[in-house]
């Protein structure tokens, strides 16, 4: 219904997911661990921060069902762009994983006060599987929910 608001509901069909990131490479290699998962998913790609904000802001209604974001982007990076999804209130409840090289404590620690869900290091096909697997999951069985900091970095293999 037009001028109605459903700031997280999602198609029931597909979990609709959203990547922002400025590699070509590392979107090619998300996709493919997307595609091998046996998820009906519909992945979304953008190649910076602006393109990012402008994407949402055309798309508040039927926002995506998680945002995995880069943090080194050209335009508005990736921390800037966490921050502008947070204080917005159309788009403050859309998830967002941090999906970047590992990053400092204290960065983290930042990430993680402005809202972020989770952290997710780019690593090797099988850690990213896994984390998708997973996160796709929480996001079906509707228990998505910010861990406490211990747990915010997620898909790290066990040693």
């Amino acid at each position: 219904m037009p001028g109605t608001k459903h700031p997280h509901k999602r198609n029931a069909d597909k979990i609709h997911i959203l990547l922002a990131d400025d590699n070509r490479e590392d979107r090619f290699f998300f996709n493919e661990a997307l595609d091998s998962l046996s998820f009906p998913t519909q992945l979304t790609t953008v190649e910076d921060g602006e393109r990012l904000l402008t994407f949402l802001n055309m798309n508040t209604v039927k926002l995506p069902d998680v945002l995995f974001l880069d943090i080194n982007m050209p335009r508005i990076n990736g921390s800037e762009c966490l921050k502008a999804i947070k204080l917005n209130k159309l788009l403050q409840n859309l998830p967002v994983i941090i999906y970047s090289t590992p990053l400092p404590e204290l960065v983290a620690d930042e990430l993680y006060k402005n809202k972020a869900h989770y952290f997710v290091p780019k690593s090797n096909l099988s850690d990213l599987k896994r984390v998708l697997k997973s996160v796709i999951s929480m996001i079906m069985e509707k228990k998505f929910e910010r861990p406490p900091r211990s747990r915010f970095t997620l898909g790290m293999a066990k040693a």
